[in-house]
């Protein structure tokens, strides 16, 4: 899993980012995003932000990408922890 954190000041670039990393996970906060997918999926979004975005970033842009290994602990409060994917509802 990743979590992807962007603060990009051109409005067009910003929602050409935000949209495709909508493709492979989805939104926590307004410029972050959790991306769980295989490490194959994961380089490839980290070669495409080199390749693709990174070109167009100015001094005052900053993307920042967080590896998170299997043993990190995650912690959720208020409405975040409705994104808890372990969970079992019994009626």
């Amino acid at each position: 899993m990743i979590v992807v954190s962007y603060d990009i000041s051109d409005d067009k670039l910003r929602t050409k980012f935000s949209k495709y990393l909508s493709r492979f996970g989805h939104r926590l906060q307004y410029s972050v995003f959790e991306i769980d997918n295989s490490q194959r999926i994961i380089d490839n979004i980290v070669t495409d932000i080199t390749n693709r975005f990174e070109k167009n970033f100015t001094q005052e842009d900053s993307v920042i990408i967080f590896k998170m290994s299997s043993s990190c602990e995650v912690l959720r409060f208020g409405y975040a922890k409705n994104d808890e994917k372990n969970f079992i509802v019994i009626q």
